[in-house]
């Protein structure tokens, strides 16, 4: 689950907030989309999710994690209960499509046979079965995208933050990353998708956080109407 509370966020010693009193609570299993334009405070969200910052005030809880009074010690744990998703995917060039997800397990000292294991069924999940011994440039945008998902998968947490991960994609390989979010959300799994693809948002009808300058402006069932 993730809730905030009230939550301002004001950076450094200027006075304008990038967050102005924040509250909403996406509970365990939901898929939701949170948009806005630039610099409406998604990115700031996004960060305080991920332990990242921490809050100017108000409250932030993430699966369990009391984001105000973690210590430091105990955000990588925070971190494998959540998966992040990124627009320029950020893999690995010099490692295979496998060793790319192994790595994600590897960093948090998974044992081989584990990554054995969970690997392939990952890989398959994405539909990036046949292509372990890729490399990433050998790929197209979208398979680069299924992997990127992939390695957000593979220490299996209970929320996935997908952020602009149809930014880089055309119409039609945005809708078969969004179809696969929506089928990992059907296994149980919590997503929350940042996007400005108003037409990706209207066409999956799920719930839609509306933020704008640093306030949410509405929070409702699948419309979006960035007018």
């Amino acid at each position: 689950m993730v809730q905030m509370n009230d939550v301002r966020m004001v950076y450094g010693n200027t006075e304008a907030e990038a967050l102005s009193g924040v509250s909403f609570t996406i509970n365990e299993g939901e898929f939701v989309f949170l948009v806005g334009p630039s610099g409406s405070g998604k990115t700031t969200i996004i960060k305080l999710i991920t332990g990242e910052l921490k809050p100017t005030s108000g409250t932030v809880h993430v699966n369990g994690y009391n984001l105000e009074r973690i210590r430091k010690r105990e955000i990588p744990y925070l971190r494998r209960t959540t998966g992040v998703v990124f627009q320029d995917f950020r893999l690995i060039p010099k490692m295979s499509v496998y060793d790319n997800v192994a790595f994600a397990m590897r960093v948090i000292g998974a044992k081989e046979r584990e990554i054995r294991d969970r690997v392939p069924y990952v890989l398959e999940l994405v539909g990036l079965e046949n292509k372990a011994k890729r490399l990433p440039r050998e790929m197209s945008g979208g398979e680069q995208q299924r992997l990127a998902i992939a390695r957000a998968l593979v220490n299996n947490p209970s929320t996935i933050i997908a952020d602009e991960p149809t930014g880089n994609l055309d119409p039609a390989r945005s809708f078969e990353i969004m179809s696969l979010l929506q089928e990992i959300n059907n296994l149980g799994t919590t997503v929350l998708v940042v996007t400005h693809a108003k037409d990706l948002v209207q066409l999956f009808s799920k719930r839609v956080i509306v933020i704008d300058d640093g306030i949410i402006v509405s929070d409702g069932e699948g419309y979006y109407d960035e007018d």
